[in-house]
């Protein structure tokens, strides 16, 4: 597929717009990238879009965790359980979006959308504690949550090649 000049404008106001949104909130890449590289580029497959939002945002990720990561502000190894669980996840769940077709792709996108949408409106349950970490005392309390809240997002990240931003923060 060629690109004309205004798809590369459009592609380079979009991604501009992506990437300010990732700075201001931390996620939700995904879920602005792959409609405007649909709707607005005019990215024919959704595959393609999918494919090529996830690199895009992934980037954008590992720039924001450099950043957060010299402010001191990474749980390491929080963080690295709930990645390994999602690269499982995501493993497994790309293998099954490619069998799906394009449309009902995005329409499965759609209702994923609104439904974290609503998630991130309704009142959490108990108190967050920001200081908590994962030691032998918590691990048992909090691995199993921890590992399969990763393994849930890296499905859904991999199955709508979505970076999870916006899945992982309501998580």
């Amino acid at each position: 597929m060629v690109l004309d000049t205004l798809q590369y404008i459009l592609g380079l106001l979009s991604g501009g717009l992506v990437g300010f949104t990732l700075g201001l909130v931390g996620g939700g890449g995904s879920i602005l990238a792959v409609p405007l590289m649909v709707y607005l580029v005019g990215v024919q497959s959704p595959h393609v879009a999918i494919g090529t939002s996830a690199l895009a945002v992934a980037i954008n990720a590992a720039t924001g965790l450099v950043n957060h990561a010299r402010h001191g502000t990474v749980k390491w190894r929080c963080g690295l359980m709930y990645a390994g669980a999602g690269v499982l996840g995501a493993f497994a769940g790309s293998s099954a979006g490619k069998a799906f077709d394009g449309g009902r792709l995005l329409f499965l996108f759609g209702l994923l959308m609104v439904g974290v949408g609503v998630s991130m409106l309704r009142k959490r349950r108990g108190e967050s504690d920001p200081d908590v970490r994962l030691t032998r005392e918590t691990a048992a309390h909090m691995l199993p949550r921890l590992l399969a809240a990763g393994l849930a997002v890296g499905l859904m990240a991999g199955f709508f090649g979505i970076g999870g931003g916006f899945l992982i923060v309501p998580a």
